[in-house]
C-alpha cells in the first residue's frame, strides 16, 4: 500500500491523534460546560484557524473531561449546508443527532417528544425541556453560526430569543463558532434579540511554537516505529513558512511530505506552498505575508550590521585624512615660527604621504 500523508490542511480534523494544544480552551469549555450555571460560550476566531477541529474534538472528548457525564447530552452539528437553510429543519438536525445519543434512546418521553409533527420552534423549545425534567443538559455545539445569517427569513429574532429563553432557563447550552463576535454580527444583521450577549467568548489564535513542532513531527500513518515523516531540515522549512499558524504550518508540512515522496525539491514545495498562501483569504494571507515580511525586515537589519564595520571604517579613514591635511597646512606656519627645522617637516611630510 503506498504510504498517505499524513498531514491535514485545511479540513476539520477527525482524528484525535493528529489534534495538538488549545489545552487553555478546552479547559475553558469544561470549565464552562460543568459549573453550577452552565455558560454557553462562542468561540470566534480567523478562518482555518482551527476552530472546527476544537469543537469537534471537544464534542468527542468531553466525557474525559467531566465528571458526572450522566448529566449532558453533547452533539456536533455543521450549519453549512442545505439541511440548516431553514428553522424547522435545524430544529430537524438537532433533534436527529440528540436521538444518537444512548442516554436519549433510553428515555421513551424523550424519543417521543424529538419525533412530534410538526416539529416546530414549539416542538424544540417543549422537547428541550422534557430534558430539563430528566436532568440532562443538551450541549449543543454547532459549528459555522454565522451560516444562519444568510437567511434572515427563516433566522429572525423570534428564533434566537428563544433559543436564549432555553438558556437562561439552563435547560440549554450552546458552544458556537464564528469568524466574529456574535454580537458584532448581530449589529451587522439588524438585529436585536438578547441572544448575542452571550456568556463567553474564547478567542482563538494560533499555536505555542512548541506546539507547532509536535505537528512538524507527526509520524507516517503506517510507520511501525513511529519515526517523525519529515526529516529534521524538511521541519525547520515547515516552520519557517508557516510559523505557529495552525493551517499553514499543516500545509507546509504537507507539501514536502509530498515533495519528499514524489521526488521533488524543497523549492517546488515552498513554490507549491506559496501558491496555495496566495488564493486564501485576506487574514490568513496577511498572517503569512507578516511573518515574511518580518524575516524580509530581520534579514535588511542584518544587512546594515553587517556594514558597519566597513562604515566604521571608512569614517575613520576620512578623519585621517582630514587631520593630515590640517598638519600640512600648518607646517610653513610653524617653519617661519621656528618651532620646526625644515629637515623635521621633510620627514613629517613623507609619513604623512606613505599612508
Amino acid at each position: 500500500m503506498p504510504p498517505s500523508n499524513p498531514f491535514v490542511a485545511g479540513a476539520k480534523l477527525q482524528n484525535l491523534r493528529k489534534f495538538v494544544g488549545r489545552e487553555e480552551e478546552l479547559a475553558a469549555l469544561t470549565s464552562r460546560m460543568s459549573g453550577v450555571q452552565p455558560t454557553s460560550v462562542n468561540i470566534v476566531g480567523e478562518k482555518r484557524i482551527g476552530k472546527s477541529s476544537l469543537l469537534y474534538y471537544f464534542c468527542l472528548t468531553w466525557r474525559q473531561r467531566i465528571l458526572d457525564v450522566d448529566k449532558y447530552v453533547v452533539i456536533y452539528l455543521s450549519l453549512q449546508g442545505a439541511r440548516c437553510q431553514r428553522e424547522d429543519n435545524f430544529y430537524q438536525s438537532v433533534a436527529q443527532e440528540l436521538q444518537t445519543n444512548s442516554s436519549v434512546v433510553a428515555q421513551e418521553a424523550l424519543v417521543e417528544a424529538l419525533n412530534k409533527e410538526p416539529f416546530n420552534r414549539l416542538a424544540f423549545s417543549h422537547a428541550i425541556k422534557k430534558f430539563k425534567q430528566h436532568n440532562l443538559l443538551p450541549v449543543l455545539c454547532l459549528d459555522d453560526f454565522e451560516s444562519l445569517f444568510n437567511y434572515p427569513q427563516e433566522f429572525d429574532n423570534g428564533f434566537y430569543d428563544s433559543l436564549r429563553s432555553l438558556m437562561d432557563d439552563n435547560a440549554l447550552m450552546l458552544i458556537l463558532t464564528s469568524c466574529q463576535v456574535l454580537d458584532i454580527h448581530a449589529h451587522e444583521h439588524r438585529l436585536i434579540s438578547s441572544f448575542f450577549n452571550l456568556g463567553h467568548v474564547i478567542k482563538l489564535g494560533e499555536l505555542t511554537q512548541d506546539e507547532a513542532i509536535e505537528i512538524t513531527r507527526f509520524p507516517d500513518h503506517y510507520s511501525i516505529n513511529r519515526n517523525p515523516a519529515l526529516t529534521l531540515k524538511e521541519q525547520n522549512y515547515a516552520l519557517q513558512w508557516g510559523r505557529c499558524h495552525p493551517y499553514l504550518v499543516q500545509l507546509a508540512c504537507s507539501y514536502l511530505w509530498e515533495a519528499k515522496h514524489h521526488n521533488k525539491s524543497i523549492q517546488w514545495a515552498k513554490q507549491k506552498f506559496q501558491q496555495e498562501v496566495s488564493k486564501m483569504k485576506p487574514g490568513i494571507k496577511k498572517s503569512y505575508t507578516g511573518v515574511m515580511t518580518q524575516n524580509l525586515n530581520l534579514w535588511k537589519w542584518l544587512q546594515k550590521i553587517g556594514a558597519l564595520p566597513a562604515n566604521i571604517g571608512n569614517i575613520l579613514e576620512r578623519f585621517t585624512h582630514t587631520i593630515a591635511g590640517l598638519i600640512i597646512l600648518l607646517l610653513p606656519i610653524l617653519i617661519i615660527a621656528g618651532v620646526l627645522r625644515l629637515e623635521e617637516v621633510r620627514e613629517i611630510l613623507q609619513k604623512l604621504l606613505s599612508k
